[in-house]
């Protein structure tokens, strides 16, 4: 839901940005990044990709960390991207083993 956020310029979105001084242009760029992202993660076919996709949502969390902690925002703002983290990394551990347990048989 947040790519699609960042692609259509939601108010909630452009504020965020605004307060951590990121161009406007960036939002539609993450957001599609998002949204490829996350169709990225939910297909099989190719785990290159889908590898990459996990990447690419961790360095979005560990940059909204970062980003909110350089402009001074208070702790309750920087839990939530490490919270985020934390949860996208179950699914991928659970994936990896996964692969694992499939390349075995």
């Amino acid at each position: 839901m947040d790519g699609f956020g960042g692609i259509t310029q939601q108010e909630a979105g452009k504020e965020v940005f605004k307060h951590l001084g990121y161009p406007m242009y960036l939002l539609i760029i993450v957001g599609s990044a998002k949204l490829l992202g996350a169709v990225s993660i939910l297909q099989n076919k190719y785990t290159v990709i889908k590898e990459w996709a996990y990447a690419g949502f961790a360095i979005n969390f560990i940059g909204a960390f970062v980003s909110r902690a350089f402009v001074g925002d208070g702790v309750s703002l920087l839990i939530p991207p490490l919270v985020a983290l934390v949860i996208m990394f179950i699914p991928y551990v659970l994936w990896k083993k996964l692969q694992e347990n499939v390349k075995k048989s």
